[in-house]
C-alpha cells in the first residue's frame, strides 16, 4: 500500500510540476496578443507568426496542464450523484470511471493522434498561414504529451481509489485526499 501512496504522490508531483510551469504561457499568450493588437491598431502593422505564436501557446498550456487540472478536481463533472456521496463511494466511481472512460478515451488519442504527430516530425511540418511560424510538429507533440499525462494521472486516481477502499488513504498527504463535501 506504500509503493501504491508513492505513486500517487509521484504522479501528482509531476503534474503539479508541469502545471506549474506551463501556466506560466498564460502571461506568454497575454504579452503576444497585447502586442499584435498594439503593432495592428496604432502601428497598422501585422506579423502572422506572432498571431501563430499566441495561438500555439494557448495549445501548448491547455494539453500540458490537463493532467493537473484532473489532479485539482478542476474538470467539469456532473455532481447531482458525486458531490454529496461519502468519500468511499467517490472512490468507487472514480475508480470506475478510470476505466471505463478516462483510459479508453486517452489510448483512442494516443492511438489516433500517434501517425499525425509522426507524420509532421517526418515532414517538419509548419504553419499552413504564410509567414507563419516553423515547427507545428512540435505543437502537435503536444496531444500525445495530453493523452500521457492525463493518463497518468487517471493511474494516481485509481490509485488513490484502492487505497480509499482499502481503509489506507492516511498514506496520502492531506492535498491529495478527497474532500469530504457532505455538510
Amino acid at each position: 500500500m506504500r509503493s501504491l501512496a508513492l505513486l500517487v504522490r509521484s504522479i501528482c508531483g509531476l503534474n503539479w510540476l508541469v502545471g506549474q510551469v506551463f501556466s506560466w504561457l498564460a502571461l506568454g499568450i497575454v504579452v503576444v496578443c497585447f502586442t499584435v493588437v498594439i503593432q495592428r491598431y496604432v502601428f497598422s502593422i501585422s506579423f502572422v507568426w506572432m498571431q501563430d505564436l499566441y495561438v500555439w501557446l494557448n495549445g501548448a498550456m491547455f494539453t500540458a496542464v490537463a493532467g493537473f487540472a484532473l489532479m485539482r478536481n478542476y474538470h467539469v463533472r456532473v455532481d447531482i450523484f458525486y458531490r454529496p456521496a461519502s468519500v468511499r463511494t467517490k472512490a468507487i466511481i472514480d475508480f470506475i470511471g478510470v476505466f471505463s472512460f478516462l483510459m479508453p478515451f486517452m489510448f483512442v488519442i494516443v492511438y489516433y493522434g500517434w501517425a499525425s504527430v509522426t507524420r509532421s516530425w517526418r515532414f517538419m511540418e509548419m504553419s499552413g498561414n504564410t509567414g507563419g511560424m516553423p515547427g507545428l510538429f512540435v505543437l502537435k507533440s503536444f496531444i500525445i504529451v495530453f493523452a500521457v499525462l492525463v493518463a497518468l494521472q487517471g493511474i494516481a486516481m485509481a490509485a488513490r481509489s484502492v487505497l480509499v477502499i482499502a481503509g489506507r488513504e492516511e498514506l496520502l498527504p492531506p492535498s491529495l485526499r478527497y474532500q469530504d463535501d457532505k455538510e
